[in-house]
């Protein structure tokens, strides 16, 4: 046996193999990272295969769990070789180190979750030895348990399961490049335009179904950037687009913040510990750090699309990892705990206030608590209103309404109203765009975002008088189809679609509408707190957006009832 260090671009990575004379048909490639559980059945099934010149060398992107101890007995044939990262470095990365060190011709690929069937590695080298101008092939596949594909699946790329292809100077586009789902955009498309891809029509693999796929970590609204960014261990800004949605350059966006130094501590500083998520329009907690304040981050676990944990992005908060946090914030020893802020973070943040008896804790919550009625959270909602040294409400209406259903948060502790999503001011620095009225005297109005409230029949009769509805985000318009379809039919000029538009663009680019929409609904509650549902307590997302950007907004007339719109 021999052991030596490599490195790949990236942290040290030791490989581990045995010596062999005997040149392979095929390197397989083997990427894995945290699955454990999956990997002796992916190494089980190509020890399975017919054809048996192979070589497989498994690629360790930095797994925090027992993947090495688990696979050591395999070690013992000669034919596997290991290559560990000492941290995730991305999909790409990994395929690229797993080439680098092959020995055969042929590429094959078996992720670690994945499985093969016992002929799928020679029909492959047959269909590639009968296919002159071919440089891949690829099989069949069988997916979500019990579904089958001849070829490619439906709305799927070519998966690396499937494929088998000649060796080729062509590299994967790694993490440092762009994070995506789309394996044509990451290796395909260059390597087809080397030769064909030639199918076998036999399905002798399996593209596994689970939670944890890459695929499903990357694409919102199921993933995101911060589910991804959690279970990969991310800490530096990403550069994203997946086939779901789009591009998000945290690099660009966020270079100027991450690169100026940190403010010294004021004399009155306070460490503060960030506990739970930050949602949208996130960097706006460096207005604390702008003021001399040290911020630390204990992040929610498992965050959903919007939930935006850390590494933050634009730096300048220090990270606690969950692994022993309670030591690490007794070391830190913070004046205050600042907890926050949608439903998801309700559960994490009860914890920690509980575990933390006698530093002072200041509770904000943003999202509506029917969720937490709904999702069985409940009690720990009350309990933090109860609880907490301090408190801070979306609106003033979400305020009141916890007086109905908590008392004692009525009197005693502080419990103030402020907008969780509120925008930092750095991103309304640019000029203003000319209004399109000014152009064509016609009114244009914009809705940034979900078109809540605007039905269909609602656009063709402002569209009747002569009123232009812009409608941006094509995530989306993507989900928002039927409605686009139904209202084209009856307005077919006064509809606009438009891609997303990202922070440091708001104001030019809504600057040249009269007016914004925000949930339009009409309230039910006629004027009694106990009744209001969110949307009469909501602050949406998109009011400081448009409120910042000069934009005069649109709500419905909701005279009698109690709502935090009006």
């Amino acid at each position: 046996m021999k052991s030596n260090g490599r490195r790949d671009g990236g942290p040290m990575a030791t490989a581990v193999s045995l010596d062999s004379t005997e040149r392979p048909v095929v390197t397989i490639v083997m990427p894995t990272y945290r699955q454990a559980a999956f990997i002796r059945r992916a190494i089980d099934s190509a020890r399975a295969q017919s054809l048996t010149e192979w070589e497989l060398v498994i690629v360790d992107d930095g797994s925090p769990d027992e993947t090495r101890e688990i696979i050591a007995p395999d070690l013992a044939d000669v034919r596997l070789r290991y290559l560990r990262f000492s941290r995730n470095q991305g999909l790409g990365r990994a395929l690229n180190a797993g080439i680098a060190a092959a020995r055969a011709d042929l590429i094959a690929y078996l992720p670690s979750d994945d499985v093969w069937h016992r002929d799928h590695l020679a029909s492959l080298v047959a269909a590639l030895r009968s296919s002159p101008g071919a440089v891949l092939v690829y099989s069949g596949v069988r997916h979500h348990y019990n579904k089958y594909a001849d070829g490619l699946i439906d709305g799927e790329p070519l998966q690396l399961v499937q494929a088998l292809h000649v060796r080729t100077p062509d590299r994967w586009l790694e993490r440092s490049e762009l994070t995506t789902d789309d394996l044509d955009r990451m290796f395909w498309n260059r390597l087809r335009r080397r030769g064909a891809f030639t199918p076998t029509g036999q399905i002798t693999a399996e593209w596994v179904d689970h939670p944890r796929q890459r695929h499903k970590l990357l694409r919102e609204p199921v993933g995101g950037v911060n589910p991804y960014r959690v279970w990969y261990g991310v800490r530096e800004p990403l550069r994203m687009q997946t086939t779901a949605g789009n591009l998000i350059d945290e690099r660009r966006r966020y270079q100027a913040m991450r690169e100026r130094p940190d403010t010294p501590p004021a004399p009155d500083g306070l460490r503060i510990l960030l506990v739970g998520e930050l949602a949208y329009n996130a960097d706006r907690v460096l207005a604390l750090e702008e003021r001399g304040h040290q911020l630390f981050g204990l992040w929610l676990p498992d965050p959903q699309w919007y939930n935006t944990v850390g590494p933050l992005p634009f730096g300048h908060v220090t990270d606690i990892p969950l692994a022993g946090w309670r030591d690490a914030v007794q070391r830190i020893a913070p004046d205050v705990i600042y907890s926050l802020l949608n439903w998801q973070a309700v559960p994490f943040a009860h914890r920690i206030l509980t575990e933390n008896p006698g530093i002072p804790f200041v509770w904000h919550f943003k999202e509506g608590p029917f969720i937490c009625l709904e999702k069985g959270t409940w009690n720990e909602l009350i309990d933090l209103y109860q609880r907490a040294d301090g408190r801070i409400s979306s609106s003033p209406e979400l305020r009141d309404w916890f007086a109905t259903v908590a008392p004692e948060t009525a009197t005693g502790a502080p419990h103030l109203a402020l907008d969780g999503d509120l925008p930092k001011r750095d991103w309304f620095g640019s000029e203003r765009g000319p209004r399109l009225s000014a152009t064509d005297g016609a009114i244009h109005t914009v809705v940034p975002g979900r078109p809540i409230g605007l039905h269909p029949q609602t656009v063709a009769e402002l569209a009747a008088h002569g009123v232009h509805l812009h409608f941006y985000g094509d995530f989306t318009q993507r989900h928002w189809g039927q409605w686009i379809a139904t209202t084209r039919a009856l307005a077919p000029d006064h509809l606009h679609l438009h891609p997303n538009v990202d922070q440091e663009d708001w104001t030019r680019e809504f600057s040249q509408y009269d007016a914004g929409w925000l949930h339009a609904f009409a309230s039910r509650n006629g004027g009694d707190i106990r009744r209001a549902d969110w949307d009469d307590l909501n602050y949406p997302a998109r009011m400081a957006t448009l409120a910042a950007a000069g934009v005069p907004m649109i709500q419905r007339d909701n005279r009698g009832a109690i709502v935090a719109t009006r």
